[in-house]
């Protein structure tokens, strides 16, 4: 049986003039609000391009296909979510347990439920796209930055800050996933959230 060739999905280039940035910004917009009104089966470079404002030569300057359009805006979405991880992160060190617990758990469903209705598109092609990858990479960058501010406390922590960051992540990506999995995640947002802190809470303090 032959072996089928791989859609790449790598970005062609990478933008780095202020110009090429805004336009692949602008593209992974339109990337965005096509997906989100019409799906992903008749998501199209064209309909892209068209949205975004731009002709199909300079989207396929940087993207050549639909699937690196996809996993582009799922890159973007995942590292902006990281990015406000590991600010927080940073934010709290020297705190105590149960206040970096709060900031962290706060900050990461904020991020990743700013806008709840596209978190769940990116979630639905997530398997289409490689997203486990891109799940790995920004979970590095994510448990050094919680294993730093667990180090920090003014409490101690009594084992591995690794295995104790693994755990937070752990949780946080379950209930986040159950979240884009229910029918109306805006309406389980806060209660899961506010539970997570109270768990997280408790198994920080349970180490101390």
């Amino acid at each position: 049986m032959p072996r089928r060739s791989q859609v790449p999905l790598e970005p062609r280039k990478t933008p780095i003039q202020a110009r090429s940035t805004a336009s692949v910004n602008a593209i992974l917009d339109a990337t965005i609000q096509v997906l989100l009104k019409m799906g992903k089966e008749r998501l199209t470079t064209t309909r892209v391009a068209l949205r975004a404002g731009v002709s199909v030569g300079t989207l396929y300057q940087y993207f050549p296909n639909k699937s690196a359009l996809l996993q582009a805006a799922l890159k973007r979405h995942l590292d902006e979510v990281t990015n406000a991880v590991e600010l927080v992160c940073k934010q709290q060190e020297g705190a105590t347990l149960r206040q970096m617990a709060t900031a962290l758990i706060t900050a990461f469903f904020e991020a990743k439920m700013k806008n709840a209705k596209t978190s769940v598109a990116l979630y639905s092609v997530s398997s289409d796209v490689d997203g486990a990858k891109i799940v790995q990479q920004t979970g590095i960058r994510s448990n050094k930055a919680i294993v730093e501010m667990l180090a920090s406390s003014r409490e101690p922590l009594p084992g591995d800050p690794e295995l104790v960051a693994s755990i937070l992540q752990g949780a946080m990506a379950g209930i986040i996933r159950r979240l884009l999995e229910s029918a109306a995640p805006e309406n389980q947002f806060q209660t899961l959230q506010d539970e997570l802190i109270l768990f997280a809470s408790a198994y920080l303090e349970s180490r101390g």
